[in-house]
Order: structure tokens, then sequence, then C-alpha cells
């Protein structure tokens, strides 16, 4: 299975107690990203950091861990499928990710109800995945 992982996933695959670090770390799936979600990271450390409660050292080591899993394709490599995508979603500004998941023929791992409502590829919430692991599905 191929997932692409939205920015509000990614960032809690930093906190590495959190649900989406164990399905993540846990399931053998291949991650993909839009590039630009590491500079969103970057503007939402702070947010992240508390949330995750590591020092900035060990968000560090972590980030990189995390980053190490995910191919990251920068917006040349899915702006082919961007206007199919925005025309396709109710909020444009997660077109990025549905452009991505058509241009690699991937699911999306979100729990954003405008890319769940979308109908041109599946979109697994983490309670989804979270039970797909537990029945042996994936």
């Amino acid at each position: 299975m191929k997932l692409v992982l939205d920015n509000n996933i990614f960032f809690s695959l930093m906190n590495p107690d959190s649900v989406a670090s164990y399905i993540s770390s846990t399931i053998d799936i291949e991650f993909f990203a839009p590039e630009y979600i590491k500079q969103e990271l970057e503007e939402h450390k702070e947010e992240c950091l508390f949330k995750s409660k590591l020092s900035e050292h060990e968000f560090e080591i972590r980030q990189t861990e995390v980053e190490s899993r995910i191919k990251f394709f920068k917006e040349s490599g899915y702006d082919g499928e961007l206007i199919k995508a925005i025309t396709n979603l109710s909020d444009p500004k997660d077109s990025p990710y549905l452009a991505l998941a058509l241009s690699i023929d991937a699911s999306i791992w979100s729990n954003d109800t405008h890319l769940i409502n979308q109908s041109l590829v599946n979109t697994y919430k983490t309670e989804d995945l979270f039970n797909m692991m537990l029945n042996k599905e994936i």
C-alpha cells in the first residue's frame, strides 16, 4: 500500500507516542508527501514540540527519522494532476495531497473531511488504519 500523508498526519508522526507514530512504525507501507510540508512543519514547530513533549534536540532526531521513511515530491512531480484535484475538493489548499496521490496511484492518510469526502482516491483516517492493522488487513 502507498499512502500520501497530509500535513496533520506528518505533524502527528513527530510525536513518538501518537497513534499515527505507532501505525507508521508497525505496518509495512510506503509513505509519500509533498515537499512543502517540511516548511509547514518548521512553521508549526513550536506547537509540535509542545505536543510531543520532546526537547528541541530530540525533536530534530525524530524529524530526521520520520523524514527518512517518506519520499517527498516537489510540485513538478504532481502538477499535472493539480487542476483535477482542485476541481474535486471543497478546499483547494488540500489539492497537493490529492494531486500527488493521483500522480503516483496512491491512497491518502488524512483525518480531514475535505480529503475524506472526495471520490478520486481512497482516503484512510488514522482510526481506519488502526482497525485494519488490528484485523491484520495491512
